[in-house]
């Protein structure tokens, strides 16, 4: 392919412009489109995959490990990749490294829908996950590089919507797909929808390139990272499983902090860094990546147990809690592009410490969810929920890629979505364990209370078990119905015990955020872009 480089215009600190367009190829809200388009399947992938998880585990004969590696599997790989694929979008073009993120996601999914065993199944979503991590960071740095800068809030708003409405689509997509088509059809899903992608992208996107563009490899730098962000996430997925005081678990800890370590001193001398530390003097960008941080903690973690609580608690199919996520969905949806134009105007500092003080409220009104609990109540905080998520969304990105330089965009798109999985992924461990650790201290007291018959340790410990995700096992054949409702009142009661704690420290962690909010600021946008077509 010839390339051609025109100089980019000069420009003046905070008032960049994009090259002007007049065809299709290289419009912003075109390249918008054709970025969300492709996003739309890493974000439904997100949470598709969890309902079929079942299906799999049946047909292909899976163990709860297996079943388990399958979403792991997916996330290490993304979580480890993210930084370094954002830094060869950098370097090679995010235009490319977009191109070659959805060939190789629709190519994995259907490799997986093909798979005649589950060892087959985690080694492609293995794959999926490191293509994935080429895709989000390209399509922040697409639209870092498209879009004036009074035009990209908006552009972030509409990308954090289309983001939003494909993860909340997920569950009823996926539950429709499991109960009429089959568990394949979920992956195959993607195969249709990469190929629309890569069609507008080729007719589209245009390649832009900082003039000062990195040009080698930081091998060191990425081994380092790769290592550190590795043990990191997995001693988070595995300490509900070992213990939070395990030495397996904090073994990897220490892994993590001596590689992280080592990582920040070579990057420190190194010519051309992997991460360029000087990134992080910048105040609003690291309160930026903080923000993420918590944000992702409080939500991904808060919501975790939601799906519970609808399935296990209220006894709604996969397909009605979904259903019944769609007002956390719609005010996403609408109020993303809001906030973007908000943004926009007044900048992001009072719009981030506003959102996550509607979060916390949220999540203290989450945290007051019962058996009893109705759906307008609940759709109430759901939606209060989105209000507030949209623009820490839409506004933590826009400081994050905003105050990088453009030659660097792609690696600070990786860093916004590292931070996501890493707060994601630490807010369920987390949350988790405080609810696990509720649960187990309520529920003797709460079975004895009722009168009920002492168990055995054993089964003692699988109620238990059973109670964290609400669940009720079955009462031996002959039980009295009287004896039967008690058993659930009580398996309930505990787990929105736990459930309403882990809410309430989701919502204290939420107000700690709007302090880290207050150190935001909107992106300079100083570096013009170079175009290559």
């Amino acid at each position: 392919m010839t390339s051609e480089t025109a100089p980019a215009p000069p420009v003046t600190p905070g008032s960049e412009t994009a090259p002007s367009r007049t065809g299709v190829r290289g419009h912003p809200w075109l390249t918008l489109l054709a970025v969300a388009l492709g996003v739309v399947m890493v974000a439904l992938d997100g949470t598709i995959v969890a309902i079929a998880n079942p299906a799999i585990q049946k047909d292909l004969g899976a163990s709860l490990a297996d079943v388990q590696w399958i979403t792991n599997g997916y996330l290490l790989a993304l979580a480890v990749a993210l930084i370094t694929a954002g830094k060869l979008g950098d370097r090679f073009g995010h235009r490319q490294a977009f191109l070659v993120g959805i060939v190789g996601f629709a190519a994995t999914s259907a490799a997986i829908g093909l798979s005649e065993g589950v060892a087959m199944v985690i080694t492609f979503r293995v794959l999926q996950g490191l293509f994935g991590a080429l895709l989000m960071p390209a399509a922040l740095g697409l639209l870092r590089a498209t879009f004036p800068a009074e035009k990209l809030n908006m552009a972030i708003g509409i990308w954090g919507a289309v983001i939003g409405a494909s993860t909340a689509a997920g569950p009823i997509v996926g539950g429709l797909l499991v109960e009429h088509v089959s568990w394949e059809s979920v992956f195959f899903i993607n195969v249709p929808v990469g190929l629309l992608a890569v069609v507008l992208c080729l007719a589209i996107l245009v390649d832009h390139r900082a003039e000062n563009a990195p040009r080698s490899f930081d091998v060191p730098g990425i081994a380092l990272l790769s290592a550190a962000m590795f043990c990191l996430v997995w001693a988070i997925i595995k300490a509900p499983e070992w213990g939070w005081g395990d030495t397996g678990t904090w073994t990897f800890l220490g892994i993590a902090a001596a590689a992280f370590t080592a990582f920040v001193l070579w990057e420190a001398k190194v010519r051309e860094p992997l991460l360029p530390l000087g990134m992080f003097r910048s105040v609003p960008l690291s309160a930026g990546a903080v923000l993420m941080v918590l944000m992702a903690f409080g939500f991904m973690g808060g919501i975790f147990f939601v799906t519970f609580y609808l399935q296990n608690v209220h006894g709604m199919s996969p397909v009605e809690s979904g259903l019944h996520l769609l007002p956390l969905t719609a005010m996403m949806i609408v109020s993303s592009p809001l906030a973007g134009a908000l943004i926009t105007k007044v900048g992001p500092r009072a719009p981030l410490v506003g959102a996550m003080i509607v979060t916390a409220v949220a999540m203290f009104g989450l945290s007051t969810l019962g058996r009893g609990t109705g759906t307008v109540e609940m759709s109430l905080w759901f939606a209060v929920l989105g209000l507030g998520l949209a623009p820490v969304m839409v506004g933590a990105t826009e400081v994050i890629v905003g105050n990088a330089p453009l030659e660097h965009a792609g690696v600070a798109g990786g860093l916004q979505q590292a931070a996501m999985q890493v707060g994601g992924s630490l807010g369920t461990a987390v949350l988790g364990a405080v609810m696990a650790s509720r649960v187990h201290d309520v529920l003797p007291g709460k079975w004895a209370d009722a009168q009920l018959p002492q168990l055995p340790p054993e089964q003692a410990d699988a109620l238990g078990e059973a109670a964290e995700l609400g669940i009720v096992p079955p009462a031996p054949e002959g039980t009295p119905e009287q004896v039967v409702d008690s058993m659930t009142g009580v398996v309930h009661d505990s787990f929105l015990s736990g459930m309403s704690l882990a809410f309430t420290l989701a919502g204290i962690v939420a107000a700690l955020a709007a302090g880290v909010a207050l150190f935001t600021k909107g992106g300079q946008h100083d570096t013009g872009p170079s175009v290559h077509v």
